[in-house]
């Protein structure tokens, strides 16, 4: 989860798609999205958090359920502007997975407006 917070604070797209497997999936609200590959994530992360949007932090992870290759993960998000003002903050159920040896996110549902 560090991994990803710091690649997608760095705008890294190579090392945000390394914390993730794809296919990926988000559910938000009723509505799913599905990245079929990485190619365009993080444009629509950039899209959903809007303009003000200058970086993101995790105030809380809590592991909900855990076994040998899966983590449930209870995370609280939170979204920053630039002058460190909040932009909003939710939960999110991140499910996390060992895929050919490799553990990385595979699915999440949010609370988050967008």
């Amino acid at each position: 989860m560090q991994q990803h917070i710091s690649a997608l604070n760095a705008g890294d797209s190579k090392r945000l798609s390394d914390t993730l497997h794809f296919p990926h999936f988000r559910l938000s609200g009723n509505a799913m999205s599905i990245w079929k590959n990485p190619e365009h994530y993080l444009r629509d992360f950039h899209a959903r958090a809007g303009e003000d949007w200058c970086y993101s932090a995790f105030s809380d992870i809590q592991v909900l359920q855990s076994s040998e290759n899966k983590v449930h993960l209870d995370v609280e998000i939170l979204r920053y502007r630039a002058d460190n003002t909040l932009i909003t903050r939710f939960r999110s159920l991140w499910v996390i997975v060992e895929i050919n040896e490799v553990w990385a996110a595979k699915f999440r549902s949010s609370f988050a407006s967008k």
